[in-house]
């Protein structure tokens, strides 16, 4: 049971001209936040957050000047900058006098956070940013993206100005106020509830929006064209984490882009979210701080949190897949095999599963010769307590996986009425209810972590490439062809990429090991020895195949035919079926 939230303190403190109302939380002796807030909110959008940091933190919120209980002065010129710093100097000195604090800002609260970590740098040990930048880093961006006009560059340049249009309409004067304190704020409160699934409660949006959000157009009026103008040399050694919502409807994610050359010590969490992040996805966003802040303190973390904090670090010999968890099952051999150690060798920490426990764990040897320290386990895809019991343990014992390849299989040929009732159940119960297992599974822990992941299910060109010798095979490729596409649908929206992979003809132990029904076991082994010649002199290892998953992770790929004949099967399986199924007559055997 989680225990409840420390009560929160209320008092009054004077900044440059206005009285603040400053609100802290926690045992002042514990490290200090500063949340800072932005526009058209209060102090309240950080209640969620706020709650689940007090235990280990003192935090300190208040509603800036224009906001809230705070003081509302009239005209533009008392919302510059220079009063804002004023103003946050002020919180500092009353509530962490003479010690380092942790900055946390979002929106208007995130860009004037950015001004007081380049200009005062002294006052804060670390700082964390949402969906707010730098104005100066925005000015420098967007003159950089115009100064080399490639297609990809306007396509930034003109997204970020279409986003911006409010602040344009900010410019003019009286009309924002007027249509604010005419009732914008229901409508507003509507689109956020609407827009993304923020529900109203008290205190957010507060009952005070109309006079805040009229009062706060000064904010925009103030800084905003003077500092895209004439921008500064804003640069901070202040140890940053970004957090990046990647569906923001007024900051591009693009922003980020030569942050690094300006913020040396600088971490970027993506999430798929929008611009109100910190109510969709507290628990997010407090364990991201926590996370942060912990590492810059140097105090003991996790090892997923180590993985975490090693993903989101910008700069230095980083791999492509740093710190990330990748599960994959059917590791021992083949493509498995070769799979895990692909994103071993970009720097994945890899949990290697398998039926087979010897070979999977000479996989997580090899694994842990190119990249982090490999992990074995055991398991039986098709039985499904085994897999919660595997799902269980990888999540205790190292995670939630970012990566899962579900990948072992089992082959079968044969006629159609030579299958039995066994075999069928066999074949479907290791290649589609493993996928089930595993999907189902380690999707449901990437959902409720909240930052989005990439399953993988191995699929082939056998489920677009009908044949009589491989109905049970190529109907169970098939099922997990559309499972695949059906989890990609429901599963986007929070931010988990799915990919089938459709491997044709691949020299694997799949050939060695595959059941050919109808047959006596003598003719069997022939049949075996045959079709793995054949597989052999075809020449196409389980490493290219395995370069092509990671390239499906690294791009979201939906579906990736990767031989030159799956491609074939597949482009024909679209524009020509009727010859498909022609061929599908002919007997291979």
């Amino acid at each position: 049971m989680t225990p409840p939230a420390p009560p929160v303190t209320k008092r009054r403190v004077r900044g440059d001209g206005v009285d603040l109302a400053v609100y802290e939380q926690g045992d002042r002796s514990n490290p200090t936040l500063l949340l800072v807030h932005g526009y058209p909110d209060t102090h309240a959008v950080w209640d969620e957050v706020a709650g689940r940091l007090a235990g280990r933190f003192h935090v300190v919120r208040y509603d800036v000047r224009g906001a809230g209980a705070s003081s509302r002065p009239f005209g533009s010129r008392r919302y510059t900058f220079d009063y804002l710093m004023s103003d946050m100097r002020a919180v500092l000195d009353a509530t962490a006098p003479e010690r380092k604090v942790h900055l946390v800002g979002h929106d208007w609260g995130s860009i004037q956070s950015w001004e007081a970590a380049c200009t005062m740098p002294d006052r804060f040990a670390s700082f964390t940013s949402i969906s707010g930048p730098c104005l100066d880093h925005v000015a420098h961006w967007m003159r950089r993206n115009l100064a080399r006009p490639t297609p990809a560059n306007l396509r930034r340049a003109a997204g970020q100005a279409i986003r911006s249009w409010y602040i344009y309409f900010f410019q003019t004067p009286l009309l924002p106020e007027l249509l604010w304190r005419a009732g914008m704020a229901g409508p507003f409160s509507k689109a956020l509830q609407l827009g993304e699934g923020i529900p109203v409660r008290d205190g957010h949006p507060a009952r005070t929006m109309a006079r805040d959000a009229a009062a706060g157009v000064g904010l925009y009026r103030a800084n905003m064209i003077r500092r895209l103008r004439r921008p500064r040399d804003r640069r901070t050694d202040v140890p940053t984490q970004v957090i990046v919502p990647t569906r923001d409807l007024f900051v591009s994610p693009h922003l980020v882009g030569g942050l690094a050359g300006r913020v040396p010590n600088l971490s970027l969490r993506p999430i798929a979210a929008g611009h109100w992040v910190p109510r969709s996805h507290p628990g997010v966003v407090a364990r991201w701080i926590i996370e942060h802040v912990t590492g810059v303190q140097g105090g003991p973390l996790s090892a997923a949190e180590s993985r975490a904090l090693a993903r989101a670090r910008v700069g230095g010999n980083r791999r492509p897949f740093e710190g990330s968890l990748v599960v994959v099952t059917g590791a021992g051999s083949g493509i498995g095999r070769a799979t895990a150690l692909a994103f071993a060798e970009r720097g994945a920490e890899v949990v290697a599963a398998d039926l087979d426990l010897s070979t999977a764990q000479r996989t997580a040897e090899l694994a842990g010769l190119l990249g982090p320290a490999g992990h074995a386990f055991q398991v039986d895809v098709a039985d499904p307590t085994a897999m919660e019991d595997f799902a269980k343990s990888v999540l205790h014992d190292h995670g939630v996986p970012d990566v899962v390849v579900n990948n072992a299989g089992i082959g079968m040929a044969g006629a159609f009425l030579d299958h039995t009732a066994d075999d069928w159940q066999k074949i479907l119960d290791v290649n589609l209810w493993g996928v089930v297992h595993g999907s189902r599974l380690f999707a449901k822990q990437m959902v409720e972590r909240g930052q989005g992941g990439h399953i993988v299910n191995t699929s082939s060109a056998a489920a677009f490439t009908p044949s009589r010798a491989l109905p049970a095979y190529a109907t169970s490729k098939a099922a997990v062809l559309m499972l695949s596409e059906c989890l990609r649908a429901e599963l986007k929206g929070q931010g988990i990429g799915v990919s089938a992979i459709c491997p044709g003809i691949v020299n694997t132990n799949i050939t060695r090991t595959s059941r050919f029904v109808g047959q006596g076991k003598d003719e069997e082994e022939r049949s075996r020895q045959r079709v793995a010649r054949a597989y052999a002199r075809r020449g196409f290892g389980p490493d290219r195949v395995a370069e092509r998953i990671v390239a499906a992770v690294r791009d979201d790929r939906p579906v990736v035919p990767v031989t030159p004949e799956a491609r074939l099967s597949y482009l024909a399986s679209r524009i020509a079926p009727g010859v498909m199924r022609r061929l599908a007559r002919l007997d291979v055997g």
